[in-house]
């Protein structure tokens, strides 16, 4: 069983100041709004018979909502995350919350960005990591060797600016996707199960995700995937809590047994993030 134990942290902080990543409009983020959503977020989390541990979030920290970028975690070891400079006040947060509840924490390279879970999704002894937006891959070589893992890296499509190049975004300095974490593009569905949209991937991605052979694969609609945000979810394998904009995900997933919950989530997305990025993976 897989995302039997999350952690959370709250809302109360979101904020636009810093817009790092594709999904910032010019409309103002409610917070009240946003804190209600994460709330039903969490309640279909126990719906699902999630155990889940809420922690309050850093302080004055925009993105704090989303722990899913604090670390990658396996048996009790966590990888810990290297945030791009707008988000480094969570990353000692995060270390002593992790290390409160008994988990043995490992920091990545200094030199490098480790988006964590969020462009790193564990499925059976497989790492599906996302590089070149908010991970480098030698962050994620080294979580894949620490945490025993077999490492398939993969690398999203850039957004691009009206001449072609890559658009460079002003708050990371760094390349900019609408795919910039890995669980905007794919999800995890049980242990032999993955969704995901080729659309959203350079072709030797593709070509890696094709060649998998032992991995159950469901196809993401493009539409559903950049609009309605279906990857972003989380599974058990029995549930899955996901989007209520992605029908024909939706459709077959419970072709498949699964029950799906769809909390309506609308002021979250205003920061990139939707259910997965709410939700750390601890067991």
């Amino acid at each position: 069983m897989i995302n039997q134990k999350l952690l959370v942290s709250g809302a109360d902080f979101f904020a636009d100041e810093f817009e790092i990543n594709p999904y910032y409009t010019d409309n103002s983020i409610d917070v009240k709004k946003a804190m209600a959503e994460h709330a039903e977020i969490v309640d279909c989390f126990k719906q699902a018979g999630i155990e889940v541990i809420q922690v309050k979030p850093p302080k004055d920290c925009q993105d704090g909502v989303y722990t899913a970028n604090w670390a990658l975690i396996k048996d009790g070891v966590a990888v810990m995350s290297r945030l791009p400079e707008a988000r480094k006040g969570e990353e000692a947060y995060a270390k002593k919350q992790l290390e409160k509840l008994g988990i043995k924490c490992l920091d990545a390279p200094d030199d490098y960005l480790f988006s964590g879970q969020g462009d790193s999704l564990r499925c059976g002894d497989y790492l599906f990591a996302g590089r070149g937006y908010r991970s480098d891959p030698e962050a994620q070589r080294f979580a894949a060797n620490a945490l025993g893992l077999n490492l398939i890296q993969l690398h999203t499509k850039p957004q691009l600016n009206d001449d072609g190049t890559d658009h460079i975004n002003p708050f990371t300095n760094h390349a900019d996707s609408f795919w910039y974490d890995l669980d905007l593009a794919l999800a995890i569905i049980d242990e032999h199960t993955i969704a995901y949209c080729p659309e959203a991937f350079d072709d030797e991605s593709r070509q890696k995700l094709e060649d998998i052979k032992n991995l159950d694969k469901i196809i993401v609609d493009y539409d559903e995937c950049t609009k309605g945000f279906a990857c972003n979810m989380v599974s058990t394998g029995k549930y899955a809590i996901m989007s209520n904009k992605a029908p024909k995900l939706q459709k077959e997933l419970e072709a498949r047994g699964i029950k799906c919950l769809t909390p309506d989530v609308t002021e979250l997305k205003e920061g990139g993030g939707y259910i997965r990025c709410v939700s750390l993976w601890i067991s």
